[in-house]
């Protein structure tokens, strides 16, 4: 009976919505202890590692970090493609009112961001990070809101999905015009070329998963030797991926019900592992009050929300946005904090930003660090006050 009992605990455990975000912190933290002791330098030795193989002008061999970070991550941006276009064929994004607020939010929140510490940084060294607060770690502030489970509106991981997607594809963007020595525009038409034939097999009605995932390895091939940031290819194929509005699941629910376990259990982790491994050294703490610190977690601590309920606010008071079911202004402030949860992409920026600048580069990276564990502390102990508060209202209604 024990042991019944056991195996039932294990399966609730592992079928919880906030699984994922547990297993993904416990890998924080089990990186960062790693990276600060003897085995940090055997760590980053074998993320540096190169695999892979060169066959007939292909290039594929890459450090084991780029495989993670390119080539696994371009599974979940996959996944979270699917979530998306399931919603906006049938759930919370299918009208233009709701598709447009997480736009319009996304924009608000790379736009106050960046000019706070340009602001805060003109005149210094250190301004041409400017884009370093922009971005949402999608995966990271995903998993903060799935720790919530019910305590939150399921609308509302879609609204932070939706604005995280179009967040990170503006900071692709900016990489690419402000980043970037060189793109490969031949590359990127290669990639715009098999994107049209796979909608082409879309409007066909074709079926068949291979035949949209195939092409879509080539999508991330071409992308990646492009010069922009391989992952954006597992949104496109995403959105290629036919499906219905009605109840019989289609190639892209199938697709999306296969790569959930996967995603949250094997790939976040390797991510978190491999990502958040940043050894502490002296100066870091004093470079958290210097320009450069202060621009960044002015930027991501309170620069984020502002501009995501700012732009919000905006958007639904002149008409062209309309609010998640079940969410509050409440909720729209929580989830511009957890927008704040920078780290990966922050890091990207901040590596091509101060190239060569190790000492500078430790202080971007720690205050990076440091304003997204403080957005998502703030941001999972608002939303879950804000839960608490409206549950005793129901409460109190009820009663009277």
């Amino acid at each position: 009976m024990a042991k019944l009992i056991n195996l039932h605990s294990f399966k609730k455990f592992f079928q919880s919505s906030s699984t994922g975000g547990i297993i993904l912190i416990i890998c924080v933290i089990i990186s960062i202890i790693i990276a600060n002791t003897s085995a940090g330098p055997v760590l980053e030795a074998f993320l540096a590692t190169e695999i892979g193989a060169e066959m007939a002008g292909i290039h594929l061999r890459y450090p084991v970090l780029l495989w993670i970070n390119d080539g696994l991550m371009a599974i979940f941006f996959l996944l979270v493609g699917l979530e998306i276009k399931r919603e906006m064929v049938e759930g919370e994004l299918s009208s233009f009112k709701k598709a447009s607020l997480p736009i319009l939010a996304a924009i608000g929140g790379v736009m106050i961001p960046a000019t706070i510490y340009f602001a805060i940084n003109t005149g210094t060294e250190t301004a041409g990070g400017w884009g370093i607060p922009m971005a949402t770690d999608i995966a990271f502030a995903i998993a903060v809101i799935s720790m919530l489970g019910k305590r939150a509106p399921s609308s509302l991981k879609i609204f932070l999905s939706a604005l995280a997607i179009v967040d990170d594809l503006m900071a692709i963007l900016v990489i690419a015009l402000f980043y970037s020595n060189k793109i490969h525009y031949n590359y990127l038409l290669y990639a715009l070329g098999i994107f049209i034939f796979l909608l082409l097999l879309n409007k066909l009605k074709v079926k068949n998963l291979a035949a949209y995932l195939v092409p879509g390895l080539f999508i991330w091939y071409f992308i990646h030797h492009s010069g922009v940031h391989a992952t954006i290819a597992g949104v496109l194929t995403a959105f290629a991926l036919p499906t219905t509005p009605d109840s019989t699941e289609s190639p892209l629910e199938k697709l999306e019900r296969i790569l959930v376990n996967p995603v949250n259990f094997v790939i976040m982790p390797i991510f978190a592992l491999a990502n958040t491994n940043i050894k502490f050294e002296s100066g870091m703490l004093q470079g958290l009050t210097t320009a450069l610190g202060l621009g960044i977690i002015a930027g991501l601590v309170t620069g984020k929300p502002m501009g995501i309920t700012l732009f919000s606010w905006i958007a639904v008071k002149i008409g062209i946005g309309k609010m998640p079911r079940h969410a509050s202004w409440m909720h729209i402030i929580g989830v511009g904090m957890l927008g704040g949860i920078g780290f990966t992409m922050s890091i990207f920026i901040a590596l091509l930003s101060f190239s060569g600048q190790e000492i500078i580069l430790s202080k971007a990276k720690f205050s990076v660090l440091t304003a997204s564990v403080m957005s998502g502390i703030i941001g999972y102990v608002w939303l879950s006050m804000v839960e608490s508060e409206r549950n005793k209202s129901r409460t109190r209604t009820t009663k009277l």
